[in-house]
């Protein structure tokens, strides 16, 4: 069952998007909201424990009455991301979709439900979002009703997939063309590939792995580009983005 997502500027306009799937007969239990933002309700719902450990993922009960302002189901997660602090996921499958996200031993069993049908290639997007203070609504639709439901999401103002990928490498962009350019290299012209590389060490099946260790992958993903040194160059600075990540999250958790 396909998946379809939308990224929006406020957990407010998040829940608008709700509303809007549900007016064209999505049902609650396929929509699920992410959202940095949690009302102090909620956060006081939320227990804490000394042996927590950063990117921990924690399935809630259901809090009472309008304690989940979107109206998708009873139950909410917890997580902490890098570089954000408290992420909520609220929905029957909160807890499935932050451990596709951040990670952890639901992960795989995410994969398997509510981000069954989405690309491994636009994980690391929602997590930007999320990091930005956005927040997602994401729903499991039938092949016939994605359409509809990528309309819904335009007429409560989503950013699309596309322009949140867009928007993510501009904020990039400068400092890599800069360290690319140092040597004398013509980014401009290398930048498909470099971009492709950076991209593809974020890639779940590549995270923790160096570029020779994930050779057959990218073989397989990028077979005009994967043995091109704009490509590799790419991929070893995605690993150093990637790991810089890895330390906001330790510093958030030693914070929380």
């Amino acid at each position: 069952m396909p998946a379809v997502v939308g990224v929006f500027k406020s957990r407010s306009d998040a829940e608008r998007g709700v509303a809007k799937l549900r007016e064209i007969g999505i049902p609650t239990d396929r929509i699920n909201v992410l959202t940095p933002q949690a009302s102090e309700k909620e956060l006081a719902a939320i227990p804490t424990s000394q042996g927590e450990q950063p990117g921990m993922v924690k399935v809630l009960g259901a809090l009472s009455g309008g304690a989940l302002g979107a109206g998708v189901g009873e139950m909410i997660a917890t997580m902490i991301l890098p570089g954000v602090g408290l992420v909520l996921a609220l929905g029957l499958a909160g807890g499935a979709l932050l451990g596709a996200i951040g990670g952890g031993e639901i992960g795989a069993e995410a994969e398997r439900t509510v981000f069954a049908s989405l690309p491994e290639e636009e994980f690391f997007l929602y997590e930007d979002a999320l990091r930005h203070g956005r927040s997602l609504t994401i729903a499991r639709v039938d092949d016939k009703m994605a359409e509809a439901a990528r309309g819904a999401f335009d007429d409560a103002g989503a950013e699309s997939v596309d322009r949140a990928r867009e928007m993510w490498w501009i904020g990039l962009r400068d400092v890599e063309e800069e360290r690319y350019s140092a040597d004398g290299k013509n980014f401009e012209q290398d930048e498909p590939y470099f971009r492709n590389g950076f991209e593809a060490a974020l890639l779940p099946t590549c995270r923790d792995k160096s570029y020779d260790k994930c050779r057959d992958d990218l073989r397989n993903r990028y077979p005009q580009m994967w043995d091109r040194e704009p490509f590799r160059k790419g991929y070893e600075r995605g690993e150093i983005y990637r790991r810089a990540l890895q330390q906001r999250r330790g510093a958030s958790g030693a914070k929380a």
